[in-house]
């Protein structure tokens, strides 16, 4: 949302009905796909407003071809960047918009990002002065802060690591007219 207020772009959020556990446990499909599926699935189950449009989004994140989902606790997030270290990893980013109960627009874009070989301690310092926070990401990191130290190279569009591929978003916005051009 940050992303999008930033930008200028005035909207509203609504609660989404779509059930995301649901919908990651029956869909037998792969992370880079799901990842489309959920961001046009939460767009749809908010698309109730006659000609308004909504915006879904989504990323997952794969390593070795598996999904890794959001760390439950700090013991997790401390499992998931230990496999993570020293090693590469693919974060899908996906985005829809639905106008009327119809996809209008959808994009997905893939990010590799290689994480660096940190120490232990370091990851027990990054635990910490993150907290509860690093819960809400599937890496258990955010670019945007002290995850940014994880990393020594990142092969992607900076605004789909950060959850939105906003360029692309913004363009397809303005050609439905939902922006200015």
């Amino acid at each position: 949302m940050r992303l999008l207020r930033d930008a200028g772009v005035e909207f509203t959020v609504g609660p989404t009905a779509a059930d995301e556990r649901r919908i990651k446990a029956v869909s037998g499909l792969g992370p880079a796909d799901l990842a489309e599926h959920l961001a046009a699935a939460k767009a749809h189950a908010v698309s109730t407003e006659p000609g308004a449009f909504v915006i879904g989004a989504d990323q997952t994140l794969e390593l070795d071809g598996a999904r890794l989902d959001k760390p439950q606790t700090a013991a997790m997030a401390r499992r998931q960047l230990l496999a993570l270290r020293g090693r590469s990893h693919q974060l899908h980013t996906a985005a829809a918009i639905v106008r009327d109960g119809a996809t209008v627009w959808a994009a997905r874009r893939t990010a590799i990002l290689r994480v660096r070989a940190f120490s232990d301690a370091w990851l027990e310092d990054y635990l910490e002065r993150c907290g509860a926070v690093i819960l809400g990401s599937a890496g258990a990191y955010h670019l945007e802060g002290l995850g940014a130290q994880l990393f020594e190279h990142i092969d992607g569009d900076y605004f789909s690591v950060l959850g939105l591929p906003l360029v692309e978003l913004l363009g397809a916005l303005r050609e439905l007219g939902a922006l200015q051009s």
